[in-house]
């Protein structure tokens, strides 16, 4: 069968492939207009003021709910934490995982430049985790595994992204994003939120105070992780040879794990998170048990917001009606691998 690969730019790092449609579903919101309202808007107004004020709002309330909810997984990770003097060290992470971002803001803002958001997310993996590690002490297997694993998935991501930044040069999600400051610090703090989400769990086994040693729960969630990892990196590997093929340019593949999954990389990202949210289970308790949510948010994100639905319209779109295309759809799952059908 020859292969076709599609041109719908989906990011094969994890992370960035998720940040991806969050600023989709963000743009998709801001551009949206409230028809009931609009009559009552005064006279004297005009569209173009009347969306600048709209954008303006929406950014704001964006900011305001990602530190809202990072606020809460805070709180609720910071209980049965480990502390430096006073101050949890989950909180401590936290605080890191939103100041980076903000920190690089500054600079990108100045420049109107996205050249390092998802190379700065991949850094705020690696020092988030990092720095959880060395304030926590006492260290279990447990700890130290799940601390490899972030530490081997982000350094994959970073090092893919860093290629990405070179061979691109530019990412067109950021055109009007990055013209606006409000509109892209929202972005920025979004990064924050994300990161801390994923790693709830992973920050949950790395603080506690709660250690036990490994049991077959956590065995069973490192082969979960691994099998995750696995199918993630092979799907990734997979549509960056096909991408690099000229005969394949403007094609969708139906190839490799892609004959098993029209998304393979999302159902490996989603397995890995949980794999580490299942090696969290044993020292979890009272409010640390929000920690799961990492899994959960993945999950949501990908398979009810924007992820698979947009992609899935946008393929929709272009190659509706293609017999190849109809065909690959009626054979393959939209997630979960399955042999393929004759």
């Amino acid at each position: 069968m020859v292969s076709r690969i599609s041109t719908i730019e989906t990011c094969s790092a994890s992370r960035h492939r998720i940040v991806n449609t969050l600023l989709d579903f963000g743009n998709r919101v801001r551009n949206s207009e409230d028809a009931p309202t609009a009559p009552l808007r005064p006279v004297s107004s005009t569209p173009r003021v009347d969306g600048m004020i709209d954008e303006k709002r929406r950014s704001i309330i964006g900011i305001a709910s990602g530190l809202v909810v990072g606020a809460l997984v805070v709180l609720a990770g910071s209980a049965g934490s480990r502390t430096v003097g006073p101050v949890a060290v989950f909180a401590i992470c936290g605080f890191i995982a939103y100041g980076i971002n903000w920190a690089a803001f500054v600079p990108a803002n100045r420049a109107q430049t996205e050249h390092y958001f998802d190379l700065t997310g991949s850094a705020t993996y690696l020092t988030v985790t990092a720095v959880a590690l060395a304030l926590s002490g006492d260290l279990d297997a447990r700890a130290i595994i799940v601390g490899l694993m972030v530490g081997i998935w982000a350094a994959r991501l970073g090092s893919f992204l860093f290629r990405r930044v070179r061979r691109d040069g530019r990412d067109g999600r950021f055109d009007r994003i990055k013209t606006d400051p409000l509109q892209f610090f929202m972005t920025w703090t979004l990064q924050g939120l994300w990161v801390l989400l994923t790693l709830a769990a992973a920050l949950a086994i790395i603080t506690g105070t709660e250690r036990q040693a490994i049991g077959w729960v956590a065995i069973v969630g490192i082969a979960v992780w691994v099998a995750g990892f696995a199918v993630e990196s092979m799907a990734d590997r997979q549509k960056s040879a096909f991408k690099k093929n000229p005969a394949n340019q403007g094609q969708f593949i139906t190839s490799g794990l892609w004959a098993w999954s029209r998304h393979p990389n999302y159902f490996g990202e989603i397995v890995l998170w949980t794999g580490i949210a299942i090696m969290a289970v044993p020292v979890l308790s009272g409010w640390r048990w929000t920690a799961l949510i990492s899994p959960v948010f993945v999950v949501l994100l990908l398979t009810r917001v924007s992820g698979i639905p947009m992609l899935e319209a946008r393929a929709e779109k272009r190659w509706g009606g293609d017999p190849q295309y109809e065909d690959y759809v009626r054979r393959t799952p939209v997630l979960i691998p399955r042999v393929p059908r004759a």
